[in-house]
């Protein structure tokens, strides 16, 4: 098998050494890319992502993506700033929706549970916050008073 190949780039003919050739990847903004994620000694994992930015950072020129780790019970959104110093990350572009291997109700799901558990720990902090208003307050000074008395340190 021949090393050199004649290829054709808008009318220009051009013979490439393909021991010497390199494979060039473009990416766009809302791509669908696989992420390769180091996890631990020789532990890798791979997720479903988005290229969600650019930054033309002059030293360091970064692709912004955004990734989501499913496991079992449990769908996490990541992001990464990949550039040439990001190490354990790896990224191709995805073939199709065919390498997007997840279900998006299930994500959905997940999230919707979060936002609730979260809502009631919301709920749980301002129902502690008004019984000690009301039960302690009449025991502890604002602060602004403790500062006059000198209670407070700068």
């Amino acid at each position: 098998m021949s090393e050199k190949r004649i290829i054709e780039i808008n009318g220009v003919k051009m013979e490439v050494d393909l021991r010497d050739a390199k494979n060039i990847e473009t990416y766009k903004v809302g791509d669908f890319v696989k992420v390769l994620v180091k996890q631990y000694e020789n532990r890798y994992e791979s997720h479903p992502g988005v290229i969600i930015g650019f930054e033309p950072f002059q030293m360091l020129p970064s692709i912004i993506i955004a990734y989501v780790k499913i496991e079992y019970s449990s769908a996490e959104l990541k992001t990464v700033c990949f550039n040439k110093a990001t190490e354990g990350f790896e990224i191709t572009k995805a073939i199709g929706d065919g390498d997007m291997q997840f279900d998006k109700g299930n994500v959905m799901e997940w999230f919707d549970r979060e936002i609730l558990k979260n809502e009631v720990a919301i709920a749980d902090l301002k129902a502690k916050k008004e019984f000690f208003l009301r039960h302690f307050a009449k025991y502890v000074q604002p602060a602004t008073e403790k500062k006059k008395k000198g209670w407070l340190k700068k």
